[in-house]
């Protein structure tokens, strides 16, 4: 059964920090394109970040450049997204895809895993 499970969201204060978890089954991750999508209460969902078949990251919003980064472990068959100095607008549901190559548009990807919530509020 083809799996992608996110973990590690919560309740941060603004200027915290958190790490996301993808973790896929039944198929291996380093052959796909991993995107990181957020979608906040009212939005449509939007890409942030992604990682390359060969590393590459690529980002979809300006404001997360030099706070967000995206790696892979793929022993774990397990991608992350770092986040730091969180801001209240980062809240949002934090979903995870995998696809043949990276984009921003979320039509475009295989796999999607549950999404996890991330609330930055003090």
């Amino acid at each position: 059964q083809v799996q992608l499970v996110e973990s590690g969201g919560g309740l941060v204060q603004p200027g915290g920090s958190l790490r996301l978890s993808c973790a896929a089954s039944g198929f291996t991750l380093d052959y796909y394109a991993i995107g990181w999508f957020r979608q906040a209460p009212g939005k449509e969902r939007e890409g942030v970040l992604c990682i390359s078949r060969s590393n590459v990251n690529t980002y979809y919003v300006d404001s997360v450049k030099g706070r967000f980064t995206i790696s892979r472990v793929n022993a774990k068959n397990t991608v992350y997204l770092q986040m730091n100095s969180l801001k209240p607008e980062d809240t949002a549901v934090y979903y995870c895809a995998a696809g043949r190559l990276c984009t921003g548009s979320w039509r475009f990807y295989d796999y999607w895993g549950q999404g996890t919530q991330v609330t930055v509020s003090s």
